[in-house]
């Protein structure tokens, strides 16, 4: 039978106890309940601890970005700390938004550090790919294929390829082909993606889910 909120003595509904959100053994951290408090807070208070937020979101995001700048010699450290400061920004306002999804499963700070680095980590890749093109026809077989294999296993692998080119052709939509081809063999990222062609993440992911079991289905049969 299907359990209704019952009414308290000062009126308000209380859900019945296994449907009530599951809150992690012995509550909060101290910690973490003063941040949420604060956070929330209006005023001189609120602002302080949002500041405070902002000054260690900008600590996360500038060590993401220092961990990436080897794989991105080309931005320099002006551009670099532009992008900090935009991903320590943007964490903040995510982070605001979804306070009442915080469970308190780690830390406040951990939980609000994954944040910067994410923003720090899309923001790297998309500065980088600024103004490139992103190639979405099939550019990188040759780095597909090894040319260090003995004449069998080469035959072999040309034989493979040419049944996964071919079931990509054939089996997928224009748009599959477009998003496989960008991201599994040109190593564009998914975000990149996603802004180029107005779209999102989780919508490219399920593109490349369904475009992945089809060429499965068509490579068992072929091969």
């Amino acid at each position: 039978m299907k359990a209704f909120p019952t009414a308290t003595v000062d009126g308000r509904l209380q859900l019945p106890a296994r449907e009530r959100p599951m809150a992690p053994p012995g509550g909060l951290d101290a910690e973490s309940e003063d941040w949420l408090r604060d956070l929330r807070g209006d005023g001189g208070p609120g602002e302080d601890a949002r500041a405070r937020l902002h000054e260690l979101l900008l600590r996360a995001a500038r060590f993401e970005v220092a961990r990436r700048r080897g794989a991105h010699p080309d931005l320099g450290a002006e551009e670099l700390d532009e992008i900090a400061n935009e991903a320590a920004d943007d964490a903040l306002m995510s982070i605001l938004r979804k306070l009442d999804e915080f469970r308190g499963l780690s830390r406040f700070t951990t939980w609000a550090y994954k944040f910067a680095l994410y923003e720090a980590a899309v923001k790297v890749r998309r500065r980088a790919w600024h103004g490139r093109q992103v190639p979405l026809e099939r550019e990188g077989w040759e780095r597909v294929a090894s040319t260090a294999l003995e004449p069998d296993a080469d035959l072999e692998q040309r034989e493979l390829l040419g049944a996964i080119k071919t079931a990509i052709e054939e089996s997928l939509s224009p748009h599959q082909r477009r998003v496989l081809v960008a991201v599994a063999l040109n190593g564009v990222p998914i975000d990149v993606l996603a802004e180029r062609l107005s779209t999102t993440r989780g919508a490219l992911y399920k593109t490349l889910h369904d475009a992945r079991a089809k060429l499965r289905r068509e490579l068992e049969v072929e091969l």
